[in-house]
């Protein structure tokens, strides 16, 4: 749906690349992948360098190794793992790994909205499921 060329897009103001906001969310990923893996969510941590050059073909990639590992992380838990409060968020904030991964969906969502605005400065039809999910 976009080129390599729309990844240099930046919408006015104080705003990110459409290629740095992909990043992002990347990096958000690798941050509670990380947290899966240790128990502890930091913010500062970077689970896979971000691809360069930043070019679709990298992103994808980039966004299957990071899902894989994502996975793995999640698979290592029990069905029971999942429910006990484990993962360090900081300041008492105690989750398990189920409320975790439904505090990342949440920041995926986030980005979905991000993302959106993009697509409509582009002016790039996102299609009629996107539509459905996102709006």
């Amino acid at each position: 749906m976009v080129s390599d060329d729309d990844l240099t897009y930046k919408l006015p103001g104080a705003n990110a690349t459409l290629g740095q906001l992909l990043i992002d969310l990347g990096d958000i990923q690798g941050v509670y992948t990380h947290s899966f893996e240790t128990l502890e969510l930091d913010w500062a941590h970077r689970q896979l360098p971000p691809p360069s050059p930043v070019t679709v073909a990298n992103l994808r990639v980039w966004f299957d190794m990071q899902d894989a590992a994502m996975k793995a992380a999640l698979d290592a838990f029990t069905v029971d793992e999942l429910q006990v409060d484990r993962i360090n968020r900081g300041e008492g904030f105690i989750a398990s790994p189920f409320v975790q991964h439904k505090i990342y969906r949440e920041a995926v969502y986030i980005f979905y909205g991000r993302l959106s605005v993009y697509l409509r400065a582009l002016e790039r039809d996102a299609g009629p499921s996107w539509m459905a999910w996102v709006g």
